[in-house]
């Protein structure tokens, strides 16, 4: 029991270091490539954060471990909004600017109701995994066509002054995006056998482990990224990686792992993971929503009830698996 342990520890560090490597080497890269920051923003930062999830689940959807895959990406999300984005919210108030944060987020509440529709049978085949993917490309290409529209935006302001806070060449850009994607698939590697590993040894399902211990430690990188961004006050930035992550969690990673194996997924899923999802998602719309024109703050009281819903629901999933 020690080896998975530690196998799932030292997988976590490596996760969230090489994660934050090949983001800032792929946002490096982005702008040598002649990205603008916007996209960058969108597509390479937002996206890029739900690296570690897309490992985790694709590595445990081949090692047959669906369940795995499909709780660590709807956790993730839930640790997304109540602990990364409650967490700083409650640090400090988050000004919400970004009309492209504002479209992408009424898109992500539309995509998880989709989910939940596919949901109802309690399984994900591979043609609706391969419609979910078809459905992000159709995203990101509406993403790439938005990005050259759109002259001026709160988030491209944030993600330009972040990339010259922290210049990059163009040898270090490459290398650092190779590097942590190595190290990211090797330490993915590591967590998914040390947590299978766990849930064999505790007889707990492999989804119980993916929504709680994975989920969390997949998100680490987003919250490591979120907390820097509030220290320069990037606030967009840090709703633009909580979206864009969970945009990327619900239709990629799911979609990605489905495509690979169908997944299984117990009535629970839909009836307590699903529907805790969508409620925080829904109540992160309400919070960062600006519905007279104005510029919304997410203010200590809306991070405190995101926060707590997230303490509520992970303390559920403990004492299921100590009972």
């Amino acid at each position: 029991m020690l080896l998975p342990v530690l196998a799932v520890i030292a997988g976590l560090v490596l996760l969230v270091w090489s994660a934050d490597k090949f983001i800032d080497g792929a946002a490096a890269t982005s702008r040598w490539l002649g990205l603008s920051p916007l996209l960058i923003g969108m597509l390479v930062i937002g996206f890029g954060t739900s690296a570690p999830e897309m490992m985790v689940s694709v590595l445990a959807a081949l090692q047959g471990s669906p369940g795995l895959a499909v709780g660590n990406a709807y956790g993730s999300n839930i640790a997304n909004i109540g602990l990364v984005l409650g967490l700083v919210a409650l640090l400090a108030p988050l000004a919400v600017h970004s009309s492209v944060i504002r479209k992408e987020m009424p898109v992500l509440m539309m995509v998880t109701v989709l989910t939940g529709v596919i949901l109802l049978d309690g399984f994900v085949a591979r043609w609706e995994a391969a419609m979910i993917l078809l459905i992000l490309g159709g995203f990101m290409t509406l993403s790439i066509l938005q990005s050259r529209a759109q002259k001026d935006d709160a988030l491209m302001d944030e993600v330009s002054d972040s990339l010259d806070s922290q210049p990059m060449s163009r040898g270090a850009a490459l290398g650092w995006t190779l590097t942590g994607l190595v190290v990211l698939i090797g330490s993915s590697r590591l967590l998914v056998w040390g947590a299978v590993d766990i849930a064999t040894a505790f007889g707990v399902s492999e989804l119980v482990i993916g929504l709680t211990v994975v989920a969390i430690g997949t998100s680490l990188p987003e919250l490591a990224s979120s907390v820097s961004a509030l220290r320069r006050k990037e606030h967009d930035m840090v709703l633009g990686n909580v979206v864009g992550s969970n945009l990327f969690n619900t239709l990629g990673v799911v979609g990605l792992a489905g495509v690979i194996t169908p997944i299984e997924a117990g009535p629970d899923v839909l009836t307590r993971d699903w529907i805790v999802m969508t409620v925080m998602t829904l109540l992160m719309i309400i919070f960062a929503f600006s519905w007279r024109g104005r510029p919304r703050k997410i203010n200590r009281l809306e991070g405190g009830i995101l926060l707590a819903l997230f303490v509520a629901y992970t303390t559920y999933m403990v004492s299921m698996v100590i009972a």
